[in-house]
């Protein structure tokens, strides 16, 4: 009898929840963007890197720097198809104009569009359409997935609302922009460790993304961490994102981080051996139920440690050569970089 995969096994005939690169690098500046490109080469598709139109481009000069960012997306800088772009937001009057030239002179299209200081989803929406009605009209033959950034009080208020959108892939949580909507109520300290996790409304607006993201099968993007000094702080911030919060990816602001990120979120090398033993033992028995050491697994079980082998390939850890067979020919989703 043929073996089946576990990918259509585990998810009722569904595709399985979204699993994006754990890291997202951003770059605004040509010298940044240069040199967070040249980083991807040599690291591999571990990280994704946004090349930033909003904060990146000097006023009066947006299309010059769109044109400059859409030089970059596709072409030799571009090997693994994992460069995306950050638009200026729904009330700029650039916007429309960023996805125009960024998506008529891309090589490629980029992986995707990242939405900021979204208010509401119907603006969400609309930028979805847009960018949807201009993919086609320019013959581009795959929708662009699109990753929205929550910063603002409405934003946060219809995260669930954000996440069903259907062209949307993650939803980011802008720290300082949301802390600063609050006008002093919420003190500086909540801008960077540990005061981000401990202070209430902060919280509340984590769990809020990442609980959206997680029912609706999109990726929860954890908000940077502004040390750029003393990376065990940004290993602390990545491990409570991941452990406390549930977040799967998080943002970067300077190369130094990547690594760290990335390691904070990879399975450990006991999570991946027990994860393949368990997953290999139900392939074998027909993804019935099936007993590992004194404990009894069935599909519930199997589709967590399905995800851990996922996120391992994500973050590039090794997995064992016997795994081979669980992920099918035609398996080239987004970890993967293909």
């Amino acid at each position: 009898m043929r073996a089946l995969l576990p990918a259509v096994v585990l998810f009722d005939g569904e595709a399985p929840p979204a699993i994006l690169p754990a890291c997202d690098h951003y770059a605004g500046s040509e010298k940044l963007m240069l040199k967070s490109l040249a980083l991807q080469a040599q690291l591999g598709p571990v990280f994704d890197v946004t090349l930033d139109c909003e904060d990146g481009a000097e006023v009066g000069r947006e299309a010059e720097h769109a044109e400059r960012v859409a030089s970059l997306v596709g072409g030799e800088h571009d090997p693994f198809g994992r460069v995306g772009v950050r638009i200026h937001d729904f009330d700029h009057p650039h916007w429309r104009d960023d996805v125009r030239l960024i998506l008529r002179g891309a090589a490629r299209a980029p992986a995707y569009i990242t939405l900021p200081k979204v208010r509401h989803a119907g603006d969400a929406a609309e930028m979805c359409a847009f960018i949807e009605a201009t993919r086609r009209e320019l013959g581009i033959a795959k929708p662009i997935p699109v990753q929205v950034l929550i910063e603002t009080h409405g934003a946060l208020a219809q995260a669930f609302a954000l996440a069903a959108l259907p062209a949307v892939e993650a939803l980011s949580f802008g720290l300082m922009d949301f802390v600063s909507a609050h006008n002093g109520a919420i003190p500086d300290s909540a801008m960077r460790s540990p005061g981000q996790f401990d202070h209430p409304l902060v919280r509340r607006a984590k769990l809020e993304i990442a609980a959206a993201c997680h029912a609706h099968g999109k990726v929860p993007s954890h908000n940077v961490s502004t040390e750029v000094r003393d990376m065990s702080v940004v290993a602390n911030d990545a491990g409570r994102a991941r452990n406390e919060f549930a977040y799967t990816r998080m943002w970067s602001i300077h190369p130094a981080q990547i690594p760290v990120i990335v390691a904070a979120f990879a399975p450990r090398d006991e999570e991946i051996a027990t994860a393949a033993e368990i997953l290999l033992a139900a392939q074998a028995a027909q993804w019935g139920p099936t007993r590992h050491g004194d404990t009894l697994h069935d599909r519930a079980s199997y589709r967590y440690y399905w995800s851990v082998l996922r996120r391992a390939r994500a973050t590039g850890r090794p997995l064992p050569q016997e795994t081979a067979p669980l992920f099918g020919p035609d398996d080239t989703t987004k970890e993967t970089g293909q």
